[in-house]
């Protein structure tokens, strides 16, 4: 999937050392190489805009209903986000991803949900509106729910230290590129779940 301009390119990459991949946008940053990240998260960061990739090995959750496990999890992620006063997060959709579009054939059901979230970064009072595109994969079997979030950055307040990359959106991760992600995940090791 590669343009004229080199722009959209996508790449197969493997997660968690090999035992899942998916494909991801060629131009990322790998955090942890950068700094510290839990061993059940994946992390990418663009390199020129504040957008970011997380792939997040989770508990499964048997108390929540599939339909409404994806609310579960942005809701969790409100949370943690401390978003969650009124009219700091909204969902705007949730479906369910066809089994025949999704290359992770063991998982009991899949999710797609977008929604907003007003939040700040590292703590500060600036507060900006993010996208937040999330994609729920349904493993009771390893009893796990895999989290794929797009965070994507719509309003950056100019008191952010994020306000400098709001001013070079080159070359954005598109809703697009994220379905491509959630489409082609797969499963190569179940040793992975324990």
């Amino acid at each position: 999937m590669q343009t004229a301009a080199g722009v959209g390119s996508l790449q197969l990459r493997p997660l968690f050392g090999g035992a899942l991949s998916a494909v991801i946008p060629y131009n990322i940053t790998d955090v942890s190489e950068v700094r510290e990240i839990p061993d059940n998260q994946e992390v990418f960061a663009h390199p020129h805009t504040d957008q970011s990739l997380i792939v997040e090995l989770l508990e499964y959750q048997a108390q929540v209903a599939d339909q409404d496990a994806a609310r579960y999890h942005f809701e969790d992620i409100a949370g943690s986000n401390k978003a969650q006063e009124p009219g700091a997060f909204e969902v705007g959709n949730v479906v369910a991803l066809p089994e025949g579009e999704v290359s992770l054939s063991e998982c009991s059901s899949a999710w797609m949900l977008n929604g907003t979230q007003c939040v700040s970064k590292f703590n500060e009072d600036a507060r900006n509106t993010v996208a937040i595109h999330l994609g729920l994969f349904r493993l009771p079997q390893f009893s796990t729910d895999i989290l794929i979030t797009f965070n994507d950055p719509q309003s950056i307040s100019p008191d952010s230290s994020s306000a400098s990359a709001a001013e070079t959106h080159r070359d954005p991760w598109t809703v697009e590129d994220f379905q491509s992600t959630l489409k082609s995940l797969t499963l190569h090791n179940p040793g992975l779940f324990g």
